[in-house]
């Protein structure tokens, strides 16, 4: 049967409508563009780009929001997964309001989640003044994952590798990257879970960078537009039914889809105030202007998009990865460095760069997820390999709780007090801060997945006080809303966070039997390169 399967699996087209574009070439032309430059003069900085951080689950959604109301001319979004759900619905009514002004958006996608109820974002491709490309598209059918990944087996070295890049631009002036995807788990408005992320918003001279680096994945052959994958009508045949409705007008739990678009949100309530498994709604937008902007140097380090066409030896010899950029830099640390990766599996030679760091007395701190937290456990299967060989080191390990009282809005909400009941937290930011005067800011995790395998991107700013503000923001997690993992007589101790009245633990905290006989269980043959 699998024979007969992977012989009658679909193909890619060969011949592909691929018209060259590229980002708008006169930002100064727009109002963001104007803004700008406006608060960069009344700043008096020799420096050409300023940034803003994103420190709160609202403040990801309304920033976009302002962008997606404020852009004029363009609007290019490249992201790996954006989930169909109604806190994207909300936006995708935006983005269709702006295409009816005239704005021309892009919009750039990894194609692995494009499955189930998620396919229905393609719709937009049909959208007037909406384009909707595909980044390294599988073949088959878009029902369940499993048989997409089943029917391209024979070709399984390309599927893993994913464009990972999240990036959102508006009038080529303004952007806004980091870890998140786009999503209700992503902007703490989900039911069970949801992500603590990080991002910040960028205006100047490093947008145009991010814009260079968004057309070179644009107009690579590896990008199809829909059109070229299949028709509305087929996209219409995918949507799930609706759901079957409750005694007292409410639908069925569980199904995760939305019947319509969702009604304005009350302005009273925000994601701040409320607990993660009762979120309150999002407010539409937010006024950029009332944000403080910082004015520092910066580099942009981004893959180029022929790296998912690349083998994984090729790239690993050519070491000039986002990833092996962020290692470099962190080879310059001096005293200190912060470091936030949800999944973090070091390898041979990072684990080597790590030593040669620790041995010039630099303190190293890792926040990553726990067992319980982590919301791919088979990427902790590779963490755990190297968990001891790390606290050898010297290194200190922190390891986010599942269960976090109060709101999952930002990282200083972690461990804090004042909600009825606990919420689920998943750590996804992607962090590093060095010396406390230079942030990075990204989608790359410390593993070997991003280091060979995804294409990813990262912002570096050198700026004493946004990285102090990071810190601070960060510290509060590690003390209270994390275990601190240590060695005990050679065994492993996980110490519980300052003020929760819960016991150290001997064994993986909060996590199922399940998953700890998972870890034992794949562990050891686990190809870490894939986690």
């Amino acid at each position: 049967m699998l024979g007969a399967w992977l012989a009658g699996c679909a193909s890619l087209p060969s011949e592909v409508d691929r018209p060259v574009s590229s980002a708008l070439a006169n930002p100064s032309e727009t109002r963001l563009g104007r803004a700008v430059q406006e608060r960069a003069a009344r700043a008096g900085t020799r420096n050409d780009s300023g940034f803003a951080l994103v420190n709160s689950a609202e403040l990801a959604f309304t920033s976009r929001m302002a962008l997606i109301d404020a852009a004029q001319k363009t609007l290019d979004i490249q992201y790996y997964a954006i989930h169909m759900d109604e806190t994207t619905e909300r936006m995708f009514d935006a983005l269709r309001t702006a295409a009816a002004r005239g704005v021309r958006i892009r919009i750039l996608l990894d194609d692995f989640n494009t499955v189930g109820k998620n396919a229905q974002v393609l719709k937009l491709a049909f959208e007037k003044n909406i384009e909707l490309r595909l980044f390294n598209p599988l073949p088959g059918g878009r029902r369940s994952l499993f048989f997409r990944i089943l029917g391209s087996l024979k070709d399984m070295d390309r599927v893993q590798r994913r464009m990972h890049n999240k990036i959102f631009v508006a009038d080529n002036a303004v952007a806004i990257t980091g870890g998140r995807n786009l999503g209700e788990t992503y902007f703490g408005q989900g039911e069970g879970t949801n992500f603590i992320d990080a991002d910040v918003l960028a205006a100047g001279r490093i947008v145009r960078e991010l814009s260079r680096s968004f057309d070179l994945y644009w107009n690579n052959p590896l990008a199809y537009p829909v059109q070229s994958l299949m028709t509305a009508k087929e996209i219409e045949a995918l949507k799930p039914p609706p759901a079957a409705a409750q005694p007292g007008g409410t639908a069925a739990s569980g199904t995760g889809e939305a019947s319509g678009p969702p009604a304005p949100a009350p302005r009273k309530a925000t994601a701040l105030n409320a607990s993660a498994n009762t979120p309150a709604p999002l407010p539409a937008s937010t006024n950029l202007a009332l944000l403080e902007w910082t004015w520092a140097p910066s580099v942009l380090l981004v893959d180029k998009a022929s790296k998912i066409a690349a083998d994984a030896d090729a790239v690993e010899a050519a070491q000039d990865t986002t990833v092996d950029g962020l290692l470099q830099l962190m080879a310059e640390a001096r005293s200190d460095l912060l470091i936030v990766s949800p999944y973090f599996v070091p390898g041979k030679r990072m684990m080597a760069q790590l030593a040669a760091i620790r041995q010039k007395g630099v303190r190293i701190r890792v926040l990553t997820n726990s067992l319980a937290s982590n919301d791919a456990p088979a990427a902790h299967v590779g963490y755990a390999r190297y968990r001891k060989a790390l606290l050898d080191l010297g290194i200190e390990l922190y390891e986010m709780r599942a269960e976090q009282e109060g709101t999952l809005s930002s990282f200083n909400s972690l461990g804090s007090s004042g909600s009825a009941g606990g919420s689920r937290a998943s750590l996804h930011s992607k962090v590093v801060v060095l010396d406390d005067q230079l942030l990075v800011v990204g989608s790359m995790n410390l593993d070997l997945r991003s280091q060979l395998q995804n294409s990813e991107v990262a912002l570096v700013i050198r700026s004493r006080k946004l990285s102090a503000e990071t810190t601070r923001l960060i510290e509060p997690a590690l003390s209270k809303g994390a275990y601190k993992v240590e060695l005990q007589d050679g065994l492993l101790v996980w110490r519980a966070p300052q003020g929760s009245q819960l016991k150290d633990s001997r064994t993986e905290p909060d996590a199922s039997l399940g998953l700890k006989l998972m870890l034992m269980l794949i562990g050891p043959f686990a190809p870490e390169e894939m986690l």
